[in-house]
């Protein structure tokens, strides 16, 4: 099972500033989330390629936004992982300046894709970015990942109380389950990024009927 804009996503570049971003690009969906939240898994079994995340971890890019282009108007965007070594530094501390000014000015970007653990709820710095984008009005799409290691009762348990917190606090906000190891919830995020990115799949070509003359 493969989207086909997805699957054509290819390394563009890394940058430190919002100076230094593509011009070119129309559409961004940028993903972020807790560090180990499994921001990289998502983002390989999504364009449906074994390692496209992994390039934007070596040495030098861990800090950096990093561009993942679908087509020549559109791109997803991996930011680095936040709250790694002090959970109760605000996002925008936590992430150098560039980052917060790519969040907070860049009007390309349309939503954020947010990682969260599905056996754990929401941590005090997931909560900060949930407020923070509300106060920008930036759209946010919650993946509660790894829900393969929970059983299917708990698991929706999990993200029904989520989406309650969500509807009551954060209506700027949707979520769904997703396990990036039996790809569960893959065809719903593509939805969401279809969506965001104004992207409509191409119809099957059907077959002409004969037209017979006279």
């Amino acid at each position: 099972m493969q989207h086909p804009l997805y699957q054509q996503a290819q390394y563009l570049k890394s940058v430190p500033t919002l100076d230094l971003c593509p011009p070119e690009l129309l559409y961004e969906v940028a993903f972020a989330g807790r560090s180990n939240a499994g921001k990289s898994s998502a983002l390989n079994v999504i364009t449906s390629q074994k390692a496209l995340a992994r390039t934007s971890k070596t040495p030098g890019r861990t800090q950096l936004i990093n561009f993942f282009t679908v087509d020549a108007e559109r791109a997803l965007v991996d930011l680095p992982g936040y709250g790694f070594a002090k959970v109760n530094v605000k996002v925008k501390r936590a992430w150098e300046a560039g980052l917060s000014e790519y969040i907070e000015k860049r009007p390309q970007l349309k939503g954020v894709v947010l990682l969260m653990d599905s056996r754990m709820p929401p941590t005090e710095i997931d909560i900060t970015m949930l407020d923070w984008t509300l106060s920008l009005d930036l759209p946010v799409h919650i993946l509660l990942t790894k829900s393969d290691k929970l059983k299917k009762g708990p698991a929706k348990a999990s993200l029904l109380k989520l989406r309650q917190q969500l509807k009551e606090q954060y209506p700027h906000a949707t979520a769904q389950l997703f396990s990036s190891l039996k790809r569960d919830g893959l065809v719903e995020v593509w939805q969401k990024l279809d969506s965001w990115f104004e992207y409509q799949r191409p119809e099957k070509a059907e077959e002409s009927p004969l037209v017979m003359s006279d």
